[in-house]
């Protein structure tokens, strides 16, 4: 009789704890449905933002593990979580990162710093970011630090190429008088009268201007460098954002300037882009920053054309090209070019070079008109993506 008891015993034993682990199973993938909601709301595009959670088990309960840069998000994962009335310990970590004390902003501080897609220079090429750049910093892992630049993208750049700046520090490099490198390519030098060079220079970089003769204005670089550039170089940046045309011809007449540059997967610089880090570069020479990537660039500015209509196109629309969508695969954008009118366009590939849409012309891409997708007018388009440089704000936390 008492074997009886005690196999009865056991059984309801078992039968409780299957329960409770069934339910404990339940309210974790419960759990990690919302943060996946949260997560499609609020970091749809790894690239641009982070929200790294995982659910634990604890002690006494579940316990939220990661980090983010969305303080937001967390707060609205939060309220979703005690509307349905499921508990979990907190232990999310807001960045920037409290290691960092302080040194939340860094400014870019050579030429082209090169942006990796994990902290160490055997990871991919990202992207790239021009000297002057104001960036965001996250966190810091060894000699390496995760910024995010004001495409919103994120990146990984070692200490060499910025330079870190508090608070009160980026409000007057930020408020300083600036030149912007206007010339392709060229150098910085460590006086007027020698050709001693202090850096190399690329189109778009940012330096503080200290004074300036008929001749040449005397720079400094964001870790205090001081150097001299030629002024037929370069321009006083104010100067040359109340003189920015946001029109077709002016965005072309950049665009050439580049050709023949080589392709370089990850870059936005003079020195090699790749696709969409060449139209990237084309707008921001002439005051607009837009997406980073083709597949991001795709969904800015307005709708033109979807099926290979060029009569619909203007100068500086964006041309996409990939795989087209079927039952079975979704469409995918892997290249993008600028129209520029007379059936063609000037994209890089192996480098920058104008293609044609006309098949009589000797110049004619069958390649990539046989993977054309759509076309996008992004120049004057009032659009959450795009934002024109004079009237813009700095990048915020």
């Amino acid at each position: 009789m008492k074997k009886i008891l005690l196999k009865r015993s056991f059984v309801l034993i078992l039968i409780a704890l299957n329960t409770a682990c069934g339910v404990h199973i339940d309210e974790k993938k419960l759990l990690v449905k919302e943060i996946e909601i949260i997560k499609n709301a609020f970091a749809p595009d790894k690239r641009t933002a982070l929200f790294n959670l995982e659910v634990l088990d604890g002690p006494s309960g579940f316990i939220l593990a990661g980090e983010t840069n969305l303080p937001l998000a967390v707060d609205s994962l939060n309220s979703l979580l005690e509307e349905k009335g499921i508990e979990a310990t907190n232990d999310i970590k807001i960045l920037p990162a409290d290691e960092l004390e302080g040194m939340t902003k860094a400014v870019i501080n050579i030429s082209a710093a090169n942006l990796r897609s994990n902290p160490k220079h055997s990871a991919e090429l990202a992207t790239q970011a021009t000297l002057g750049t104001v960036v965001n910093v996250l966190k810091k892992e060894g000699d390496w630090y995760l910024i995010q630049t004001p495409d919103k993208y994120l990146a990984w750049v070692d200490l060499g190429g910025i330079q870190l700046m508090n608070a009160d520090a980026i409000e007057k490099w930020i408020a300083s008088d600036k030149i912007i490198y206007t010339n392709t390519y060229g150098h910085a030098f460590s006086s007027k009268e020698t050709k001693s060079r202090t850096s190399d220079i690329v189109a778009g970089s940012l330096l503080k201007l200290l004074s300036s003769n008929e001749q040449f204005y005397k720079i400094e670089f964001p870790d205090g460098r001081q150097a001299y550039i030629l002024k037929t170089e370069a321009e006083e940046y104010n100067t040359w954002l109340s003189n920015l045309n946001f029109n077709a011809d002016s965005l072309i007449a950049t665009s050439k300037t580049l050709m023949g540059v080589p392709y370089l997967w990850g870059g936005t610089s003079t020195k090699g882009v790749d696709c969409s880090g060449y139209t990237k570069t084309i707008y921001y020479l002439n005051g607009m920053v837009i997406p980073r990537d083709a597949s991001q660039q795709v969904h800015a500015g307005k709708a033109i054309d979807s099926v290979a209509d060029f009569s619909k196109l203007k100068k500086g629309d964006l041309l996409f090209f990939g795989r087209k969508a079927t039952e079975t695969t979704s469409e995918k954008v892997v290249h993008v070019g600028m129209w520029i009118g007379d059936n063609q366009f000037i994209h890089s590939s192996e480098m920058v070079r104008i293609s044609s849409v006309d098949e009589d012309s000797p110049n004619y891409d069958a390649f990539n008109v046989g993977r054309y997708l759509r076309t996008q007018r992004l120049l004057n388009e009032d659009y959450p993506l795009l934002q024109n440089l004079n009237i813009s704000i700095p990048i915020k936390d």
